[in-house]
């Protein structure tokens, strides 16, 4: 071993150390017009240590007592093969000469990779996996052969040939399997190759570089998972990674913050709403440990305080947006589960959800103990404490579902407050209409309908006013989308007035005002949808585009319906009333005919439209009938 303190292996560990320096730490100074400049320099060295080790008798640099190799191939082509089955002696001078060497194959390949020449860095990583094909699973090699493995998986996957990168990624899951099932010692370190006794690793930095690259591994393999839409998969192992993250205080809290509030999003959609709860608010625990959000007078004096500001503020706002989105769907759904055939309230499925909910909550409290909580022991109370403010369960009734909205509303405002129209005009919309959504799905649980009216008239007083505003020249779509839900929105408050009015026996001229206004305000909005769609010239489309087919037939549709129950003391009016409502509704039966594969998208708006074609008229002609007899 005194030959390894040679003062040529000193040289070499030496150019082995201001290589990284030079890669890690002064590349970041590199001038943009030449910024690879210290890359290049590290490359150099990483040459010049690898024709040094090259020239090395086998026993100048190491002891020599047993040179057996492993004869165990392993297949190193990106093929989803098993790791190596049996291990190389953790004293083979040879073995050791091939991993000292296979770690600068790794560096030289990272190197090209990061100097963007893809094709030599594979050359080089795959050199390294060659070296090492016969002894992956020992202490020395173990780590070295799952970080190249890391690497090509990403090269690959950069190059959209996801399968190959799993394969790779894949190999280097079962190694890290495999090695803690056989061994599970802290194995060596890349770096630990070229450093003198006095420098190695303690036991524990050696099991946390180890873990952390594993951690990639899984990382990479959530990218390869969502990327061959293995969704599943995907948040299994995006969960994992989060998990082992800070298990193993590797992570940079605003990120790890928004990839907890991503991965919500993706347990929301199959409505695993428990698990989805606890990203959010790992994720809100988190991203506090980011520190204060600097104040409006020091981000005014410091560039780097403004900055830090601004991007503190903008990652909180996101996550609040996706807790939003958490209250939206859980009210969403749970209206799913309860509502009849008419979109209204089933009290006798109500009352059988009630029977069972005690059982459902005891299945989840078991799904909860068997699933990755994220936990440390500075975070876990703050997380469930967090929880605790909101159910992970459907709501069944008013007070519940409103104990949920308020959850929702609340995070609105603080979305908002970063999300401004003044330079954030598409996001504030969106934010304004969850707002509006979370009012209408709360609606849906009320049974007192004029309150139910009046949550229904907040959503017209957050959406009228910036679709009035909004330039539909540079935001054609969302002037759309607030058109068509402000036509809805009046179109639901003018059903409630109905059902209001057929509990009374006589309508006051205030009501029948108010009911007309109504009515006429919804056409207005369905008409401004519909006029979207017209050519420059004015012209209605003759065929429709088929993102716009449905809504622009039920558009019409709702105005033949809505002009129809207009109330009017004068005939005449209620006669060109009718006559407006038929015309609509002939639209919509001779578009159909017109082009046959419509029916399908309107079936039921297209069976009322042929009935009231046939009826209409002869409702019309008994009302002329009766002014010629007046």
């Amino acid at each position: 071993m005194a030959s390894s303190y040679s003062q040529e292996w000193r040289s070499v560990c030496d150019k082995f150390r201001d290589s990284q320096t030079l890669s890690d730490v002064e590349s970041r100074k590199d001038p943009e017009n030449d910024p690879f400049r210290s890359k290049y320099k590290a490359r150099d060295l990483l040459k010049e240590i690898y024709t040094v080790l090259n020239n090395f008798d086998i026993g100048e640099t190491e002891n020599d007592d047993n040179d057996a190799e492993c004869q165990t191939e392993e297949p190193v082509d990106g093929g989803k093969g098993e790791a190596c089955g049996r291990s190389c002696p953790g004293d083979s001078s040879a073995g050791i000469r091939a991993a000292k060497l296979g770690v600068i194959e790794y560096y030289l390949g990272v190197n090209h990779l990061e100097t963007e020449e893809l094709s030599a860095g594979e050359e080089h990583l795959m050199k390294c996996m060659k070296l090492l094909e016969r002894c992956t699973i020992t202490q020395e090699n173990v780590s070295l052969c799952i970080q190249a493995r890391n690497q090509l998986g990403i090269l690959w996957a950069g190059r959209d040939e996801t399968e190959k990168a799993q394969g790779f990624l894949e190999t280097a899951e079962s190694i890290y399997i495999r090695y803690m099932k056989e061994d599970g010692q802290p194995p060596m370190d890349l770096t630990e190759f070229f450093v003198g006794e006095e420098d190695q690793l303690s036991q524990q930095e050696r099991t946390k570089r180890f873990e952390m690259a594993y951690t990639h591994t899984l990382y990479y393999l959530a990218q390869v998972y969502k990327n061959l839409e293995q969704f599943e998969r995907a948040g299994k192992y995006c969960h994992s990674t989060l998990q082992r993250q800070l298990e193993f205080n590797q992570f940079v809290p605003l990120e790890w913050a928004i990839n907890a509030a991503t991965l919500s999003q993706y347990y929301i959609t199959k409505t695993r709403y428990m698990e989805g709860r606890h990203c959010l608010a790992a994720s809100s625990v988190i991203v506090g440990l980011a520190g204060e959000v600097p104040s409006e007078a020091a981000a005014q004096e410091s560039e780097v305080e403004y900055e830090r500001r601004e991007q503190l503020r903008q990652k909180r706002a996101e996550i609040g947006r996706c807790w939003i989105k958490y209250c939206l769907n859980l009210l969403q759904d749970a209206r799913k589960l309860l509502e009849d055939n008419i979109g209204e309230l089933d009290v006798d499925r109500q009352a059988e959800l009630r029977r069972t909910r005690r059982d459902e909550e005891e299945e989840r409290e078991r799904e909860r103990k068997s699933t990755v909580l994220f936990s440390s022991s500075d975070t876990f109370d703050s997380i469930c404490a967090l929880e605790d403010k909101v159910s992970c369960i459907f709501p069944l009734d008013f007070d519940e579902a409103r104990a949920v909205f308020l959850v929702g509303q609340n995070y609105v405002g603080e979305a908002k407050e970063y999300f401004e129209m003044d330079g954030h005009v598409t996001d504030h919309i969106e934010i304004l209409q969850d707002h509006s959504a979370l009012f209408k799905v709360l609606a849906f649980f009320d049974e007192d309908l004029d309150r139910r009216c009046k949550m229904h008239k907040r959503r017209v007083d957050l959406l009228e006013p910036i679709c009035k505003d909004l330039n539909a020249q540079y935001y054609l779509l969302v002037c759309r989308q607030l058109q068509f839900e402000l036509a809805e929105t009046y179109y639901e408050m003018m059903d409630l007035k109905l059902a209001l009015a057929d509990r009374q026996d006589d309508l006051d001229a205030h009501t029948v005002k108010k009911f007309n206004h109504l009515c006429s305000s919804s056409m207005r909005f369905y008409d401004m949808f519909l006029d979207s769609t017209r050519s420059p010239e004015g012209k209605f489309p003759d065929k429709l585009e088929d993102d716009l087919l449905r809504p622009a037939l039920v558009a019409k549709f709702r105005v033949a319906r809505l002009q129809s129950k207009l109330i009017s003391s004068s005939p005449s009016v209620q006669i060109d009333n009718l006559n407006l409502s038929l015309e609509a509704y002939q639209f919509v039966v001779q578009y159909c005919k017109k082009h046959p594969e419509a029916k399908a998208t309107v079936e039921t708006e297209l069976e009322l439209s042929e009935e009231m074609v046939n009826l209409l008229p002869i409702k019309i002609n008994r009302i002329r009938a009766k002014i010629t007899t007046n």
